[in-house]
């Protein structure tokens, strides 16, 4: 019997397929082609958005880079265009960090993530929150983000008339992790800046949290994205625990894998896998790439032993190159007086095809995102290797 055959027994529903083993190398394709970045595709933003359930947006332009990476002919007013519109917004999420997700998708993840939201509070100001009545502190945030759009900074100063003794980054996270609040523009937008100013999602949108979010969707929908994958790295992803009871919900329409050290991962059955050996063209991804933070094992996209040079002990994800779809280097644009330097750092020792490929995708990079009066100049370094 061929066991890369799915098969069904009667009434058990999709049967796991226990004996076949993925290495690093299907994982990666795997990943990859889920993620847009074997080949990019033409669909309009918002779907891309959607597909990949969010965007990390812990930096203002993470999201640009991300879609530039994985799309044809994306343009920056592309996505400006969306959040001024308010068909996607950037809020706290996953693991209590910045994603851009669509709104539908915000009024769902926000509720389904309020565990996250509060563990997070928790463990990061717990102690200085521990005699302060949270619901009523939750309240009077809320009004006042809703009556007007406030700064983390103004937001502290009012709640401190109320809570005199409480320092304001605790007041301003609490409000943070127990309310749902979006950042509105122009913050997010490309080429423009200035302090983040919040109000609450319901707010902005004229639209109710979802009561009850379809947790099975949306954990499918983690598969369809960045799988297979084990529970771990839904956990991870998401900062959830406790997902055990959902996936044996979900075990009779997946199929099941091991990976080589024996972990399970779960699929879903006509999602793609291609063969470890399909070609992948070197990307650039952005800072804080979804792609390095959505798996508790990284070792499908990241070797550990660079794992030091791309997360930062300051919480920077640096932004990075991939050769033969795995992290190879990293990556940053200086901006000069009327130029603009596309400097690559690589770990290993690049092939003259690498090489190649490589200046002319920074060209491209260059020509997305740096202005259009400055000359432009693709840099790489001598390899660590």
């Amino acid at each position: 019997m061929n066991k890369n055959k799915t098969t069904r027994k009667p009434g058990s529903g999709m049967e796991k397929e226990s004996a076949k083993v993925l290495d690093s190398r299907a994982l990666n394709r795997a990943t990859l082609a889920r993620q847009m970045l074997l080949k990019r595709e033409k669909l309009p933003v918002l779907d891309v958005v959607e597909k990949l359930i969010g965007l990390q947006a812990q930096s203002q332009n993470a999201p640009y880079f991300a879609l530039w990476s994985r799309m044809e002919d994306f343009q920056q007013d592309q996505l400006s265009e969306l959040i001024r519109d308010r068909k996607v917004v950037r809020m706290a999420l996953m693991r209590a960090t910045l994603h851009l997700v669509s709104s539908p998708d915000a009024l769902q993840l926000r509720p389904w993530l309020q565990s996250v939201m509060e563990r997070s509070l928790k463990g990061g100001y717990g102690r200085q929150l521990k005699d302060v009545d949270l619901g009523q502190l939750a309240v009077n945030g809320r009004k006042l983000v809703e009556d007007k759009p406030m700064t983390f900074s103004e937001l502290g100063g009012h709640l401190l008339e109320h809570w005199p003794d409480l320092p304001s980054k605790a007041a301003t996270a609490a409000i943070r992790n127990l309310v749902p609040l979006v950042q509105i523009p122009p913050r997010g937008i490309w080429g423009e800046g200035g302090q983040a100013a919040h109000t609450t999602l319901e707010t902005w949108l004229h639209q109710s949290l979802c009561p009850k979010p379809d947790a099975e969707t949306l954990i499918r929908r983690y598969l369809a994205a960045f799988g297979p994958a084990t529970v771990k790295d839904i956990q991870i992803w998401s900062g959830l625990t406790g997902l055990n009871q959902t996936m044996e919900k979900l075990r009779p329409e997946l199929i099941t894998f091991r990976d080589v050290h024996g972990a399970e991962l779960f699929d879903l059955p006509d999602a793609p896998r291609p063969d470890g050996s399909t070609p992948a063209e070197p990307r650039f991804l952005g800072d804080f790439d979804n792609i390095l933070l959505s798996h508790a094992d990284r070792s499908r996209i990241l070797d550990d032993k660079y794992r030091s040079s791309v997360f930062t002990i300051n919480g920077i994800i640096r932004s990075t190159i991939l050769i033969d779809g795995y992290v190879a280097g990293t990556w940053k644009l200086i901006q000069e007086r009327k130029k603009t330097v596309l400097s690559i750092e690589p770990f290993i020792t690049l092939s003259q095809k690498e090489t190649g490929a490589l200046l002319m995708e920074g060209a491209r990079l260059l020509h997305f995102a740096a202005p259009e009066d400055h000359s432009q100049e693709v840099i790489i370094q001598p390899s660590c290797e």
